[in-house]
């Protein structure tokens, strides 16, 4: 891992930056790595940039930060990385974290306000303003910082749907004539649709195992808790979702894999996340803030 200790000109921040730039960024978008470097150096006297070579190296670089506050140059994997390991180091109440969107998934970035342009982003990091937000923190100490997601059982995976979008045109037609020429797959096995789970909130029965469900949400909702939505199989007539708002949210029965931020975990048989209002701090332009 290089590290490179720069100075510059100081700005309105008195902070002493850990500018950490994913590998990943660094392959996807040099120039944009570039323009953020520039810009934080310009703005930030003494600030130290990492260059990490992989997610070894990325946590021992937050890990010997010190007093310096954290800013990662990267995609929603390397933002939701890091508040992963600041939670298990607890660290993160006490540390007010930056973003500089680069890479190829930047939609979580985007909804939690940090602006996607290097040079915004740069900013905001240097001048911008705290937004303390909820966090939803599992029972294998994994985090979830937007929406959790459990897809119908034996649906396509989200990385694959997300891979397939990226494809050129051509490869898509390829593969759809590969596809057609292709023997028909044998009949899908049993649980393969919709699946059955025991959905609980704050200790609250919201659906249970006699009911088939396609799919349950849960996304940041008001004063600490967070918003669950069930989505139950229809027979016929579409049946409604069921809903409820909470701050413990416990998935059990059949093994699921479920979609948290931007990467997809399980599977498992059982999963309880809790609502951990205020946990972690995000800088963020202060006209958002204020």
């Amino acid at each position: 891992m290089a590290e490179v200790a720069t100075s510059g000109t100081s700005s309105a921040t008195s902070d002493q930056l850990l500018v950490v730039i994913d590998p990943v960024a660094r392959r996807a978008d040099g120039e944009s790595v570039r323009i953020a470097r520039d810009v934080l150096r310009a703005g930030a006297a003494g600030a130290k940039v990492c260059l990490p070579d992989g997610p070894g190296e990325f946590a021992r670089a937050l890990a010997r930060r010190g007093s310096r506050r954290p800013v990662v140059v990267g995609d929603d994997r390397a933002l939701v990385r890091t508040v992963e390991l600041l939670h298990r180091q607890r660290e993160l109440a006490g540390c007010a974290l930056s973003l500089v969107p680069v890479g190829g998934s930047v939609s979580l970035a985007r909804a939690l306000g940090v602006p996607c342009g290097a040079v915004t982003a740069a900013r905001a990091a240097l001048d911008g303003a705290e937004r303390r937000m909820d966090l939803l923190v599992d029972d294998s100490d994994g985090v979830v910082l937007g929406a959790l997601r459990i897809p119908p059982l034996g649906s396509p995976s989200p990385e694959r749907d997300s891979a397939d979008g990226a494809t050129h045109p051509w490869l898509r037609t390829c593969r759809s004539l590969v596809r057609t020429l292709a023997p028909a797959r044998p009949p899908a096995a049993p649980g393969s649709g919709p699946t059955r789970l025991r959905v609980e909130v704050d200790g609250e029965t919201l659906v249970d195992l006699h009911q088939p469900v396609e799919a349950v949400s849960v996304v940041p909702g008001a004063w600490g808790t967070a918003r669950v939505e069930v989505r139950p199989a229809s027979v016929g007539a579409e049946a409604s979702p069921l809903s409820a708002e909470g701050r413990t949210i416990t998935v059990s029965g059949a093994h699921f894999r479920y979609r948290a931020d931007a990467a997809v975990s399980g599977p498992v048989r059982t999963r309880t996340w809790e609502v951990r209002a205020g946990a972690w701090g995000l800088m963020v332009p202060a006209r958002q803030v204020y």
